[in-house]
C-alpha cells in the first residue's frame, strides 16, 4: 500500500499532522507513506522514520512571483512529479481549496474531510471519498479521526508524534541546562509583554536554567536581543535551521512560547511545554500531548508571570 498525506501548512498544522503517520505506520506497517508539504517545512516531516518520500510544494513563493515563466515552470514539474506516482490512497488532512487542489494531481483514490467539516466547504467537492469528523475537538485529533475513517483503522491507538530531536551541533551554547524562551509570533496581539519575559527568564536563571532566545526576522531578533540585554547569562540563538531548532529545543528542561509552532514542536518531542495564549482560544489548537504541557490564557486575557512559574515549578521540581 502507498498512500500520501496531503498537509502542506503552516508548521503547527504540519506537526499535529505527525501522529496521522504513527498511527497510519502501525495499522499498516507494509505501507509507504508520502507526504506533500511546503517546502519551507520538509524537515518536520523529515524527523518522522515512517514517511517515506517527501514532496515540497511552493505555493507561498510562487504567490509572490506567478507572472515569471519560470514560476509556471516548477508548477507543471511539480504537478507531473505528483503524478507519475500511483497511490492507493491520498488523504487530505488540511480540507483548504489549495489542498484538495494538489490532491487532485496525484493518481489515487482522493480523500478527506466532508464540507460541513473542512476548513473551506468547497473543498469536499474535489475528493472521492468524504469524511464528516466532528469540530469541536482537537486539531490533532480531528487528523487522527480522519484518517481512521479513511483507512478504517483503530482509534483506540496511544497518541505519538513518532519523532525524536535530531543531533545538531550548536556550538554557541555551552550550557547544558537550558530554557528555550518562544518570544516570536507572526502576529502582534500574540505577543506577551516584553517586561513578562524579562521578569520570567530572570526567575527561570535563578534557577539555573539559561534562557535561551531563538529569533527569526530581524524585527524578532531585536525583541529576542532587548528581553535577553536585561537578563544576565541569557542567549540569544544565532539564525537556525527548522532542524537546528528542532534539536535545541529536544535539548532544552523547558520550553515556553506564545502560540507559534514552536510551542507545538517543543511538545511533539516531549520537551516539557508551557504555551501563552493572549488573543486564540487554546482549545482546539493548543498544545497537545502525552508528555507536560499546559495551555496557559485565552483569547482576551495574557496569563501572568506568576501562573507561567507556577505551571513551570510542577516540571521542575
Amino acid at each position: 500500500m502507498r498512500i500520501l498525506l496531503v498537509k502542506t501548512s503552516s508548521l503547527g498544522d504540519v506537526i499535529h499532522n505527525l501522529p496521522v503517520v504513527s498511527d497510519l505506520a502501525r495499522a499498516f506497517p507494509e505501507a509507504t507513506i508520502d507526504w506533500c508539504v511546503e517546502e519551507a517545512f520538509c524537515d518536520i516531516p523529515r524527523l518522522h522514520p515512517a514517511v517515506g518520500e517527501i514532496v515540497p510544494v511552493a505555493i507561498r513563493r510562487w504567490r509572490k512571483s506567478l507572472l515569471q515563466r519560470a514560476t509556471w515552470r516548477e508548477i507543471g514539474e511539480f504537478r507531473r512529479h505528483l503524478a507519475r506516482t500511483p497511490y492507493d490512497a491520498i488523504l487530505d488532512t488540511q480540507g483548504l481549496i489549495k489542498s484538495a487542489l494538489i490532491a487532485r494531481q496525484a493518481r489515487g483514490p482522493r480523500l478527506g474531510y466532508a464540507a460541513e467539516a473542512a476548513r473551506e466547504p468547497l473543498a469536499a467537492r474535489f475528493y472521492d471519498k468524504t469524511f464528516v469528523i466532528p469540530p469541536n475537538a482537537h486539531a490533532v485529533e480531528r487528523n487522527r479521526w480522519l484518517a481512521s475513517a479513511a483507512f478504517d483503522s483503530p482509534l483506540d491507538l496511544p497518541l505519538d508524534y513518532g519523532i525524536k530531536a535530531p543531533a545538531v551541533d550548536l556550538p554557541w551554547l555551552t550550557t547544558r541546562r537550558y530554557a528555550v524562551l518562544l518570544t516570536a509570533t507572526s502576529r502582534d496581539d500574540k505577543l506577551w509583554a516584553e517586561a513578562n519575559w524579562i521578569a520570567l527568564a530572570q526567575s527561570l536563571a535563578e534557577r539555573g536554567l539559561t534562557p535561551v532566545f531563538p529569533s527569526g526576522s530581524a524585527r524578532e531578533r531585536e525583541r529576542a536581543q532587548r528581553i535577553a540585554g536585561a537578563v544576565p547569562g541569557a542567549v540569544v540563538a544565532p539564525p537556525l535551521t527548522l532542524r537546528e531548532l528542532a534539536g535545541l529545543l529536544g535539548g532544552a528542561a523547558l520550553a515556553i512560547g506564545v502560540d507559534t509552532g514552536l510551542a507545538h514542536l517543543a511538545t511533539a518531542l516531549r520537551v516539557p511545554t508551557i504555551a501563552l495564549f493572549m488573543a486564540s482560544d487554546p482549545a482546539l489548537t493548543g498544545v497537545y500531548g502525552s508528555g507536560f504541557c499546559r495551555n496557559l490564557g485565552a483569547r482576551g486575557r495574557a496569563p501572568t508571570v506568576a501562573e507561567v512559574l507556577t505551571a513551570a515549578e510542577q516540571e521542575l521540581r
